[in-house]
């Protein structure tokens, strides 16, 4: 849970943050990039990270994963440009990559599919404390002291982590050679990472029709191309094709894709609307952000109960039905900004995220066994952050299309309007796709049970 926190309050923290960013360092039009570097490079460390916990244990990748984050926190801490700040990001994101994963890979190999239940409501408690803190922080240390101590609040978090996990979590693990797929990494990463390129600066840096957005584009297909060609010949794969062979993980990786584009497009622009049309401080923009998830919890918690009544198909289904409320209310409401019904908007779309992303994942989770609970959790977070990233990057592209037609641009609060309701229009595009994949999913599952073969954990 102490882990989990990690990542949490850092998904939240920076949001209410950017206004005053941007002020002291500059690079507005760049500031997505804060988002997306991250979440690219939690994306694509992420398949590794799983493999490498399915051959060496949990333990010491999420160890790796927390100390890369401290690093990356004290350096952006420490920051003097935009570039910079990307740069160091990009750091903490490929930290980010081991602790989520992990830490729900180490809930899975603990507990049964019915105590997951209960434990996933747990983890997702800390989400929703984060939702308060982050935001609450993230306003006080920008309006307050510095936005440099929403980087600096994650090391003593950190450690305290590192000291928990070393002194309280023991596995054994069979240890055998393994093959490393590096190539089938280095694919994925240039392919993602030139798509997202392209989409971030298309129609700004770029013209959409320019030399570099096509080529950009045409090279990272290519490449995702050449990654599944590598990944079909690969002794062991770092993102095996059976994962999206089964309908299950298929579609519940589809879910998480599409739960991943909500999520950040609504913590990435609630803040700066709010702030922007309503002259809110940035600490009160935090607090109605921090309404997304807390109605996650509250319905997570029940989604245990409910799921073992009526499967996880229906519940997913009920949860995401939700999700599609809550942008779609923001989207008919933004024109008449308000801190109270952005809020409740947001306490809609937690409560349906909370009905769908745990049960989701538990699905995937209990299909398989433990030696395979690695990468299937790994490629369920995976999907997540691929789509946030790359909903980041739409949005991005979306809003600032937008804000170019205006003159004053971010600082012209009906700009800013127009370009945050033409992206909550976007999101409720990505939760209605959500909702056909939802539907997708297979209407029973089936649990894979080997004691003998899962190592020893405590």
């Amino acid at each position: 849970m102490v882990t989990t926190g990690l990542v949490a309050i850092d998904s939240t923290i920076l949001a209410t943050a950017v206004p005053s960013i941007v002020n002291d360092i500059g690079g507005f039009a760049s500031f997505p990039w804060l988002f997306s570097i991250y979440l690219l490079a939690q994306a694509v460390s992420v398949p590794l990270y799983a493999k490498f916990s399915d051959m060496v244990g949990r333990k010491p990748i999420i160890l790796i994963g927390i100390s890369l984050f401290l690093l990356g926190s004290v350096l952006c801490g420490f920051a003097w440009s935009m570039p910079a700040l990307i740069a160091f990001r990009a750091l903490q994101g490929l930290g980010a990559g081991a602790v989520q994963p992990m830490s729900i890979t180490i809930a899975g190999d603990i507990y049964t599919v019915a105590e997951r239940a209960k434990t996933q409501a747990y983890l997702a408690s800390v989400w929703a404390v984060s939702s308060v803190v982050g935001p609450t922080l993230g306003g006080v240390f920008s309006q307050f002291l510095s936005w440099r101590w929403i980087f600096f609040v994650n090391v003593p978090l950190c450690i305290v982590a590192i000291v928990l996990l070393v002194r309280v979590f023991h596995e054994k693990i069979e240890r055998s050679k393994h093959k490393v797929d590096y190539l089938g990494a280095a694919t994925l990463t240039a392919a993602l990472s030139l798509l997202i390129l392209a989409v971030l600066e298309g129609g700004n840096a770029w013209a959409w029709n320019s030399v570099q957005s096509i080529g950009a584009f045409a090279v990272g297909a290519a490449l995702l191309v050449a990654f599944v060609l590598v990944e079909r010949r690969a002794a062991e794969p770092v993102l095996p094709l059976w994962v999206l062979s089964r309908r299950l993980l298929l579609t519940t990786s589809l879910v998480s894709f599409g739960t991943g584009a909500i999520l950040i497009g609504l913590t990435s622009y609630v803040p700066t609307y709010l702030e922007k049309t309503t002259n809110a401080a940035p600490l009160v923009a935090g607090l109605a952000l921090a309404a997304l998830t807390i109605g996650w919890p509250i319905s997570a918690s029940q989604a245990g109960r409910l799921y073992l009544r009526i499967g996880f198909r229906s519940t997913v289904l009920i949860g995401m039905s939700l999700a599609v409320i809550g942008p779609v209310a923001l989207t008919l409401t933004s024109g008449f900004p308000s801190v109270f019904l952005a809020a409740a908007c947001c306490v809609v779309t937690g409560l349906g995220m909370g009905l769908a992303v745990t049960p989701s994942l538990i699905a995937a989770q209990s299909s398989v066994l433990w030696n395979e609970r690695g990468v299937v959790t790994g490629t369920n977070l995976f999907a997540r952050s691929v789509g946030s990233a790359i909903g980041v990057a739409i949005f991005g592209a979306i809003a600032n299309g937008v804000l170019s037609g205006f003159s004053g641009g971010e600082n012209n609060p009906h700009a800013v309007q127009t370009a945050s309701t033409a992206v909550f229009v976007a999101v409720a595009v990505a939760a209605i796709a959500t909702v056909a994949a939802a539907f997708a999913m297979p209407r029973t599952t089936t649990e894979a049970v080997a004691p003998s073969a899962e190592p020893a954990v405590s």
